[in-house]
């Protein structure tokens, strides 16, 4: 029987569909063939670089950005960072030329806007060829709420009533909503205008909905794009990435700051004139397949699977029935207000390092040294800290004129399956630079207030 993390983890080199919801208006199995087939770009679902060098079980090399190199050198060690790929040390895939190492488009992005940083550069060597299971964190929501379930005792009796209190108001307060997604993803059609607006003013409440409509779009634009750009990434065997950090940055002007998509929440007009000066030619399109694609990934992910999404709505439920009805939804809420608390550097530790841990275990019962971003296989891949079955080599890297990547000197590292501490990330810098004055016992619930 399926666990939660194969739940969590999406195939890419086989046919097998994941459980939905009754009463859909298309399977997971038929959207994947759309996808596919039905888009300029389908075939890099499956057959892009990425993924070729991870079956190949090669040698495989990687790059990974940081601020922090006096550190990695001194103590010799690197460790694991929360994110989108959960405990790994996230990368991008460097391809063997003769003249160095290529970075994938993703890494060449990373190279011009972070400047700041140093670039070092890892040789995986795993035992065999890697499974094409990419981890799509949109899916994390059992995971989150399993975590705090199993762990609310690290929290106050005022915590944890705020918090479920919170994210129940929020569901009540977005209910008619998040009806209008499952209408649609069992085949209503809202106009989709209507729609998009719709789902804009959702967002500031039930943030995990900025995070889906992002995806979406992108998605959207990267198998959907025909520019010249594209083409020539295609030619390689790569998602054009530029993309979507063009839509994230122009949609948030604080994205340089922290790339936080609870912020992304463009109404229709905002939409149609973003994608339009990414490439004017898919902004006809944009609001429909919003509309289509959301809808059903938010039924798909939300409810439980033994649910009938006809039949569901989100009106008038407390807290368990709506853990029972949608459980990963109330894990992206739940998680999303902790995230956002005052204590959460306290609570970080305890709440990240379990996941981390059950995703690396999972891994390594999978094969899995070098997991990837699963929503969609752009190039956003991982190291596997805990994997006993691989060998690693890390070099800091030298920069060519040609814009290819040379190993300069090799550092004598220790990857440690621990997550870095909360301050030394992004998320920390920005909204936990300071402690937090003394005060009460947090009461969750006044972030809905």
């Amino acid at each position: 029987m399926p666990t939660v993390w194969d739940d969590v983890h999406t195939d890419y080199s086989g046919t097998g569909e994941r459980a939905s919801p009754a009463g859909l208006a298309a399977t997971e199995g038929d959207w994947r063939r759309r996808l596919e087939h039905d888009t300029p770009g389908g075939r890099l679902l499956r057959g892009n670089s990425m993924l070729e060098a991870l079956a190949g079980g090669r040698p495989i090399h990687l790059m990974h950005t940081t601020a922090a190199l006096d550190s990695i050198r001194a103590s010799g060690q690197l460790y694991q960072a929360a994110g989108c790929l959960v405990g790994s040390l996230y990368c991008a895939p460097l391809f063997t030329e003769p003249g160095g190492l290529r970075p994938h488009n993703l890494g060449s992005y990373l190279l011009q806007a972070k400047q700041d940083r140093r670039t070092l550069i890892f040789e995986i060597t795993p035992a065999d060829p890697t499974p094409l299971k990419g981890l799509d964190y949109l899916r994390l929501g059992r995971v989150h709420l399993r975590t705090y379930l199993n762990h609310r005792s690290f929290l106050t009796d005022r915590e944890c009533d705020g918090l479920q209190q919170c994210a129940t108001d929020r569901v009540h307060a977005t209910a008619e909503l998040l009806d209008l997604l499952l209408a649609n993803a069992c085949g209503t059609r809202t106009p989709a205008d209507r729609f998009v607006d719709r789902l804009a003013d959702a967002v500031p409440a039930i943030p995990f909905l900025g995070y889906l409509y992002f995806e979406v779009l992108s998605e959207y634009l990267m198998l959907h794009s025909t520019s010249r750009r594209t083409k020539r990434m295609a030619e390689a065997g790569e998602l054009n990435n530029r993309l979507y950090k063009c839509l994230a940055f122009a949609a948030v002007p604080t994205m340089d700051r922290l790339f936080d998509l609870a912020l992304f929440h463009p109404d229709h007009t905002t939409l149609l004139n973003l994608i339009g000066r990414i490439e004017p030619g898919l902004a006809a399109g944009a609001a429909e397949f919003t509309r289509n694609r959301l809808s059903h990934l938010f039924a798909c992910i939300a409810l439980d699977a033994d649910q009938d999404a006809e039949a569901v709505s989100f009106q008038g439920l407390d807290f368990d029935a709506l853990t029972a009805t949608a459980p990963s939804l109330m894990g992206q809420v739940v998680f999303r207000d902790m995230r956002t608390s005052p204590r959460y550097p306290q609570l970080f530790p305890v709440f990240e390092q379990v996941k981390a841990l059950e995703a690396c275990a999972y891994w390594n019962t999978q094969g899995i040294a070098t997991p990837f971003n699963g929503t969609i296989p752009k190039g956003e891949i991982g190291i596997n800290l805990a994997y006993p079955r691989a060998g690693h080599r890390v070099w800091t890297a030298d920069l060519g004129t040609d814009g290819l990547l040379h190993p300069a000197e090799e550092l004598e590292v220790t990857l440690v399956p621990r997550l870095t501490d909360l301050r030394s990330t992004a998320l920390g810098f920005a909204a936990f630079a300071r402690p937090p004055a003394p005060q009460d016992p947090l009461v969750l619930s006044r972030q809905c207030e």
